[in-house]
């Protein structure tokens, strides 16, 4: 039995925004940019909008897909 800790389910992360928001919400850090843009007077924090932007920028790649780079053929 190893005394790690289990890997945090990541498999419904579609890219690194969901990757970021779940690693601030297990360590709290959502709940502080809130209150930091409640009382910056800010509707929101943002955090939904950047990590759409984010997961849009760098998906994960679930399929192969073909390289954007061209192979010479032989």
């Amino acid at each position: 039995m190893s005394n790690l800790p289990e890997k945090s389910d990541s498999a419904g992360a579609r890219g690194l925004g969901d990757s970021i928001a779940q690693f601030t919400a297990a360590t709290r850090l959502d709940k502080v940019a809130e209150q930091v843009a409640r009382l910056a007077g800010a509707k929101d924090c943002g955090c939904k909008k950047r990590q759409q932007t984010l997961n849009q920028v760098f998906p994960y790649n679930t399929q192969k897909s073909q390289s954007p780079f061209p192979r010479k053929s032989k």
